[in-house]
């Protein structure tokens, strides 16, 4: 059983340690999350923003993962910790104009648990102001008082957030006034501010997308007939997490044969047969920031012909919502204008290229979406009808499933746009092509992964 958690980025602060020499986090400067508070307080227009970081699991064994929103204002990562912002109000009938405030208000240390935990920080501890990055920081006890100081006539907030109800509850009811608090919902303003990334968003995202492209690597030479998909799962985790990642972003798919044509495919136990295709979806997440990553292979390192025929047609339709891509235009859906989308092109492209075992078009077994943004989630919240521009990070995700054939073929990258409106690839380095996939499987070594419990 573990008793110990990893050091906390509290702790390496303190001890003046580089965080990135033990894996810990890689933080952006403050000024940067200061001013990503300041975005959010004039979108409030008066009102206040009250928003809650995640709790430590209940099982030290369960993974603790910080609210996205959370750590996108703070950048803070220790659990049980919350945020107010408030807008600057001006003088009105007669009342006092109010400040623009933040506050960041912080659990008290428990000395016992942190010896099983780690050091924590709190409002009493030296220095927080200047490691937090946050103008004050209060103890979780201070929570109500300061609501009640600023008024709730409108409060926004995590609308599923059972902490967030309570505290509105209670700082409601502790002024006695009778009024409604008017509560809507922070998403609606956060989506907006992180729908476009900085440019130290995109050196986090990617540094998950090149510990994506070793981990994807690393798999695709370990594949060959009889090794199971389990296993193949194992060495993409382990290559993500030695180059650095705490995590996979989402659940690595690994799926041989029929499976490849089921889209989550989550059991990964069946045993990889010659003259089959695998399907892996699997990437890694730096620093919070997700990479998404697919790539479909030959069991035994060569395609079948039909096999190569699929596989180009969903190269071809990557490459042509690509090359349609303008910035400032393009949106990766549209409702009213299906074709003029980036989804649209890839779906023209594959219904005019080749032909299923009934003579019909090819585009009815692309069942899923093209295309969702990345970020901190690997689903990052998004507009997906309005135009991209740069600071957009998205996939491009064509696939065909067709389980009549045992084929599935899906080819993902994570794309951005910088800030000269050109599309980049942040996967360009792992092999694309047929070919490319085929030459790197020739460095493939039978058995190289039996420590895993493959034969």
């Amino acid at each position: 059983m573990r008793f110990a958690r990893p050091v906390t980025l509290s702790l390496l602060l303190l001890l003046g340690i580089s965080s990135t020499t033990l894996f810990a986090l890689e933080r952006q400067s403050n000024v940067i999350y200061q001013a990503r508070r300041q975005a959010l307080a004039h979108e409030l227009h008066g009102g206040v923003a009250l928003l809650f970081g995640n709790y430590e699991p209940a099982m030290e064994y369960q993974d603790y993962r910080q609210d996205e929103d959370f750590y996108y204002l703070t950048g803070w990562n220790e659990p049980g910790a919350a945020l107010i912002v408030a807008d600057a109000v001006p003088t009105r009938g007669g009342k006092p104009a109010l400040p623009y405030r933040e506050v960041l208000l912080l659990p008290e240390r428990n000395l016992r648990d942190e010896l099983y935990t780690g050091v924590k920080l709190d409002a009493a501890s030296p220095r927080v102001t200047d490691i937090t990055g946050v103008r004050e920081v209060r103890s979780i006890r201070d929570l109500p008082s300061i609501l009640g100081e600023r008024g709730l006539k409108a409060v926004w907030t995590q609308p599923d957030s059972e902490a967030a109800k309570a505290a509105l509850a209670f700082a409601q009811s502790s002024l006695g006034s009778g009024e409604t608090v008017e509560s809507q919902d922070v998403r609606e303003l956060t989506r907006t501010l992180r729908s476009f990334k900085d440019p130290g968003e995109i050196e986090l995202l990617r540094k998950a997308a090149n510990a994506s492209i070793k981990a994807q690597e690393a798999a695709i030479i370990a594949i060959h007939p009889g090794v199971n998909e389990r296993a193949i799962s194992g060495v993409i985790t382990g290559t993500l997490l030695a180059d650095g990642c705490e995590r996979p972003s989402y659940p690595s798919i690994v799926g041989s044969g029929i499976n490849s044509t089921v889209l989550h495919y989550m059991a990964d136990n069946a045993d990889m047969q010659n003259g089959d295709v695998v399907v892996m979806d699997a990437a890694g997440e730096y620093s919070m920031y997700a990479s998404d990553v697919t790539r479909t292979v030959p069991v035994n390192g060569h395609f079948t012909d039909r096999q190569r025929e699929i596989y180009n047609i969903v190269l071809g339709a990557q490459r042509a919502a690509a090359e349609a891509f303008v910035s400032g235009k393009s949106t990766l859906y549209n409702r009213e204008h299906p074709d003029d989308s980036l989804d649209g092109a890839a779906r023209n492209y594959i219904k005019t290229h080749g032909k299923d075992l009934h003579d019909q078009p090819l585009d009815k077994y692309f069942i899923h979406g093209l295309s969702h943004s990345v970020g901190i989630d690997v689903h990052d919240p998004l507009d997906s009808t309005k135009p991209l521009g740069p600071g957009s990070v998205f996939t491009i995700e064509p696939g065909i499933y067709i389980p009549e054939e045992k084929i599935g073929v899906r080819i993902e990258d994570t794309f951005y746009v910088d800030q000269n409106g050109k599309l980049q690839d942040f996967i360009a380095d792992l092999p694309h092509t047929a070919e490319d996939i085929e030459a790197l499987m020739q460095h493939q070594k039978p058995g190289a992964v039996a420590a895993t419990g493959t034969h």
